[in-house]
């Protein structure tokens, strides 16, 4: 097995050991099922999980593609809830609830409100998204000037 496999190979591994725990007994790595991908981790019902982990610094290109990946993968499985998760740089397995998750605003959002969260008061976690992305939803929601303009 090569060292890239292995290390993906063990992300995947901590993560199916975290859902676990964390309320899905079922959950397993999934077997390769070849040109229409299905995700990382099965036995979550109406959840496609994508798990990514490796030495090297991401970039956010990188996050960008592994996203459209697992939405394929949302689609292609018929799930309801795409995530993608990624191994933090020294969080080590046994830790993976520490590990970044990543999922639309738009899914975010809907997860918030279907899960009883609001008031909004009581979503104090923190989500993690650039810069450039919270300025587009602070503009949709009207904040700014009306031209994007300063002063």
């Amino acid at each position: 097995m090569s060292r890239s496999k292995d290390i993906g190979t063990r992300a995947e591994t901590a993560v199916v050991r975290y859902l676990r725990r964390a309320g899905w007994p079922h959950a397993e790595r999934r077997a390769l099922t070849g040109a229409r991908d299905l995700g990382d981790v099965t036995g979550t019902p109406g959840i496609v999980w994508e798990v990514k982990a490796r030495k090297a610094l991401i970039s956010d290109r990188e996050i960008a593609e592994w996203m459209d990946e697992t939405e394929t993968e949302r689609v292609n499985a018929g799930a309801t809830v795409g995530v993608l998760v990624v191994r933090r740089a020294g969080v080590g397995e046994g830790n993976a609830g520490r590990w970044w998750a990543y999922l639309p605003a738009g899914t975010l959002a809907r997860l918030a409100t279907e899960g009883g969260f609001v008031p909004y008061g009581q979503l104090t976690f923190p989500v993690r998204m650039l810069l450039g992305d919270a300025v587009r939803l602070l503009r949709a929601a009207g904040y700014g000037t009306p031209d994007g303009g300063g002063s």
